[in-house]
């Protein structure tokens, strides 16, 4: 972790486990209705008239220059077309047109997004530090939530450097989120376990991708046994968790080469996007194309704003050519 990030944890003294990251983000921006030009965009672009979407987009923003929501909408229009230099310039015009701190808070972090829609993982961490350092401010107002989502902020910046393959900065980041959440005060058993499972879940993924097999297991009977103390504790909560297990347990079995088991459980591990990656390249390595382009198409197909999209469609795209 940078010094930056140990300052804040210094000084710093839903309930589903990649909430903030699983959402899809709509295309009018955190917050408000979609304005309708960028409806009728998002639209040519599911029908897959991308031109059109495209022409549409800009119209919108040319239209209303001075509109941080049309700003922030169109930016994430942009990033799913893949223009993402002209996506950063509109969430920037959102960042400045911002009228209070947690405007210009959900702008920075739509910012972020952009940047992982590139894998681009330093500065995605640098807009997502801004967001953490904004919810430092909450602290005092709004103690409960402010800890969480700083917790969040953190393992959202995390997730797209796993992802993006910077596996030191994803576990500093995925630490300071786990130190952060627990911070809540008067934390329910259930929700401070959550975070000790999603703790452990990611340093299997960390250690899985850096080959470390025997190390990555170990931390995958931490998360079971963290998801088995959560049930006792929450058995709502454990429903909601219970399917993000095969999905560790097959990305550990997809790193250590046993594509079979990493099927299975890939299978259960629900419709995500890059579950669908996942299950792609799975069925690459298992010799089967033909659904390795279906579980692609599916992942293409993503309109979210996150970091499983971020990944997974650009990712998708790229394979179906």
């Amino acid at each position: 972790m940078g010094a930056a990030s140990q300052s804040i944890l210094r000084t710093s003294a839903s309930l589903l486990f990649f909430a903030a990251v699983s959402l899809a983000q709509p295309p009018g921006g955190r917050g408000g209705p979609m304005p309708e030009g960028l409806r009728q965009a998002q639209q040519l672009l599911r029908d897959g008239q991308t031109a059109e979407a495209l022409a549409a987009v800009r119209a919108q923003l040319a239209a209303a220059p001075d509109s941080p929501q049309v700003a922030n909408g169109a930016g994430t229009l942009l990033d799913l077309m893949g223009h993402g230099s002209e996506a950063r310039q509109a969430f920037q015009k959102a960042i400045d047109l911002a009228s209070t701190p947690a405007a210009k808070a959900n702008a920075e972090r739509s910012m972020a997004m952009s940047y992982a829609f590139d894998g681009d993982c330093r500065n995605t961490a640098k807009y997502e530090q801004m967001v953490f350092e904004y919810w430092i401010t909450q602290t005092s107002a709004d103690p409960h939530n402010a800890w969480y989502q700083q917790g969040e902020m953190a393992d959202e910046a995390a997730r797209v450097c796993i992802d993006s393959g910077d596996l030191d900065t994803a576990y500093q980041y995925y630490k300071m989120g786990y130190e952060a959440g627990i911070q809540e005060p008067g934390i329910a058993p259930g929700r401070k376990l959550l975070w000790e499972y999603r703790w452990e879940h990611a340093q299997a993924r960390i250690t899985a991708r850096r080959g470390n097999q025997a190390e990555a297991r170990k931390h995958v009977e931490a998360a079971r046994a963290a998801l088995d103390r959560i049930a006792a504790a929450d058995a709502g909560l454990a429903n909601q968790q219970k399917q993000f297990l095969p999905y560790l347990t097959g990305y550990v079995a997809f790193y250590a080469g046993d594509y079979k088991t990493a099927l299975a459980d890939f299978l259960e591990a629900g419709n995500d996007p890059f579950i669908q990656c996942m299950l792609g390249q799975t069925y690459e390595k298992l010799g089967d194309k033909d659904k390795a382009m279906e579980a692609y198409r599916r992942a293409a197909a993503t309109t979210a704003h996150n970091p499983p999209a971020a990944y997974a469609r650009p990712f998708a795209r790229k394979k179906l050519g």
